[in-house]
């Protein structure tokens, strides 16, 4: 439709409100779209959300319909229903990813934007990943190295590490870890979001980023010496900061994203910024992945009063960096 082949939309638990905010996402104006689901199921979805949507079964060799939403056919063991989460459809949940990614990777699409799932269903069914991006960077190949972005219009961060306790954090942070997370940062600003010269700032662990030792010996110690071993590797590293004044509009203006120590320091500024249009962005990976920085939501599902607008901006954000990327690679 804009010249770049459309996102491929994974179902996620087909009974979270994935599939409504898909069906939302389309009506509001995402059209170069595919959603991979049942027609049936998508249908009644629609209805119900009070979507006046028309189906067709997607064609490759056709291009894409701005009146008719395209779907990949899944066949799902049991016909889902909303709120209600089926273990016996955990398998075609996990292969829905698996097809997702070979045709990325073949070149049928231009994304994915997965999404959300409920890991305790897949986990009854033998799925041994702490959640998609570890199974998606397994799918991709040995040499993947998934690092997780959220960003919105206002900000990107990276969180250095994600789902441990903070008694954990300084131990986790290892100079693998900072050196191998610093060079798909920068490899990827480069790629997808045009920063020539990527402007990364460093977050401090401690308060006011360890006060020189005073509050804590991690920057000094460890942190301090990381960033200038990257810098003579011409990397262009600024911090580290204390994180209490790192995140106002006018320091934004300052860098191009923020590599933060742990999961909170990360996502709070992020959500709090704009909650309903931040976007879960996977680098790392040798396809382009994005998803809505959500939950299936089965509690709220049958209300079918969910927001798009993080699916709507993963679905852009998807999108603009395969331009970026196409642009880059002519």
């Amino acid at each position: 439709m804009n010249g770049i082949k459309p996102a491929l939309i994974t179902p996620g638990d087909p009974s979270g409100i994935g599939p409504e905010i898909a069906l939302k996402a389309w009506s509001e104006g995402q059209k170069n779209i595919v959603l991979m689901g049942d027609i049936e199921h998508l249908s009644s979805v629609a209805l119900a959300a009070g979507l006046n949507i028309s189906f067709t079964s997607f064609d490759s060799t056709v291009s894409l319909s701005a009146e008719k939403c395209s779907v990949w056919k899944i066949d799902w063991q049991v016909m889902p229903c909303v709120g209600q989460p089926d273990p016996r459809n955990a398998p075609t949940i996990v292969e829905s990813i698996k097809q997702a990614v070979k045709q990325v990777k073949q070149g049928q699409f231009s994304a994915i934007v997965t999404s959300p799932i409920a890991k305790s269903v897949l986990y009854e069914n033998g799925f041994e990943f702490p959640g998609q991006t570890e199974f998606l960077a397994k799918l991709d190949s040995p040499e993947s190295f998934p690092v997780m972005m959220l960003a919105n219009s206002a900000l990107r961060v990276v969180p250095l590490t994600i789902h441990i306790p903070l008694s954990d954090v300084e131990k986790t942070i290892t100079t693998a870890l900072f050196k191998r997370t610093i060079k798909v940062l920068d490899t990827a600003l480069r790629q997808y979001f045009n920063c020539p010269f990527p402007r990364i700032a460093i977050a401090g662990l401690n308060p006011h980023a360890g006060e020189d030792g005073h509050l804590g010996r991690f920057e000094t110690d460890k942190l301090i010496p990381l960033i200038q071993v990257q810098e003579i590797e011409k990397t262009s590293l600024l911090g580290p900061f204390s994180a209490d004044t790192l995140f106002y509009s006018e320091k934004r203006d300052s860098y191009d994203v923020v590599l933060c120590m742990y999961h909170d320091q990360a996502l709070i500024p992020v959500k709090t910024i704009d909650f309903y249009r931040t976007v879960n962005i996977t680098l790392g990976l040798s396809f382009i992945r994005t998803s809505p920085d959500h939950g299936t939501a089965f509690d709220r599902a049958a209300r079918f009063n969910s927001h798009p607008g993080s699916i709507i901006s993963a679905i852009n954000t998807a999108q603009q960096m395969a331009a970026t990327k196409q642009l880059h690679s002519e």
